[in-house]
């Protein structure tokens, strides 16, 4: 999807570039031409886009990440290294007062994604994937959720019956999975966090009860759900709040003997979970190493040495 609007975006600006290198050539002169942002790129070191052969592959070609399009900075190591460090965006240059297309583009198309994120929907295929049966908390709807964040840590009467009848009680580990802020990081994460959890698990000789989905829950969910299952070890797989370097990222939870009335001190978190922060197979296998810790520690949170 993401190859996808990167496609499109490119498109429109060769479009864009295409339109006005035409009105470039009827009006003529040197306005005209430091109008025409196709022609101003090179020299602002950036090669012009060509439209005249249309892609016929979804997968654009963009400006490799981390690269700096400003032209001739006075301090070029500094820019490099501070690009290096950090995904922002910083080093996007200008034309005219405003950004260069593109630039725009790119920005509106990651907050349109960080919307969808927040107001989307967990795709039913991917929880049948994993067999998880969905249970809902009070939240009732999206903007309700949004501004009562208290009532995405309660399960519904509903839910917590049939968690009673199709899980585990007393588990060794319990895996709980949530949409939180982002239905859109389940969908990019959980095909490889998932499995290689459970083979982390395997591999440290633990068991698991019976995993399910949690609509509309908040990290204290886990509370509710631990007074439910009396589980050892509960980890909760999240999605976190998206922001316009990535919509898809995911968190996960974890607490020993999770119970209502834990502070967040008690909780010990994974964070960044995605393909350009951490690695979804790396952190399933992690996350299955520090619930083997919990387990051996009896602790969570602050209490647990790493």
């Amino acid at each position: 999807m993401e190859q996808q609007l990167d496609f499109l975006v490119d498109k429109v600006v060769a479009e864009l570039q295409k339109k006005l290198a035409e009105l470039g050539e009827k009006t003529s002169g040197p306005k005209a031409e430091a109008a025409v942002e196709g022609k101003a790129a090179p020299q602002q070191g950036i090669a012009p886009v060509t439209a005249t052969k249309p892609q016929e592959t979804h997968s654009a070609p963009a400006e490799p990440k981390g690269t700096a399009l400003i032209p001739n900075p006075k301090w070029k190591e500094g820019l490099d290294e501070l690009l290096a460090s950090t995904p922002a965006r910083i080093g996007v240059w200008r034309t005219g007062v405003r950004p260069l297309t593109k630039t725009m583009l790119q920005l509106r198309r990651d907050h349109a994604a960080a919307v969808d994120a927040v107001y989307g929907e967990v795709s039913q295929e991917v929880l049948d994937q994993f067999s998880l049966f969905t249970v809902e908390t009070q939240y009732d709807n999206t903007e309700n959720y949004l501004k009562r964040p208290d009532m995405g840590r309660v399960l519904t009467e509903e839910s917590v019956r049939l968690i009673q009848e199709r899980c585990q009680k007393r588990p060794q580990v319990q895996i709980v999975v949530s949409d939180g802020l982002s239905a859109s990081a389940v969908d990019a994460n959980l095909k490889d966090v998932l499995p290689s959890l459970m083979d982390s698990l395997k591999s440290y000789g633990l068991s698991c009860g019976t995993p399910f989905f949690v609509k509309g829950g908040r990290v204290a969910s886990m509370d509710h759900i631990g007074e439910i299952l009396e589980p050892e070890v509960l980890v909760l797989l999240i999605g976190e709040r998206p922001g316009l370097v990535t919509a898809h990222s995911m968190s996960a939870y974890m607490c020993y003997r999770p119970r209502k009335g834990m502070v967040e001190s008690e909780r010990t978190v994974i964070s960044n979970i995605h393909r350009q922060g951490t690695s979804p197979i790396e952190a399933g296998a992690h996350i299955g190493t520090i619930l083997a810790k919990m387990l051996e520690q009896k602790a969570s949170g602050v209490k647990l040495v790493l």
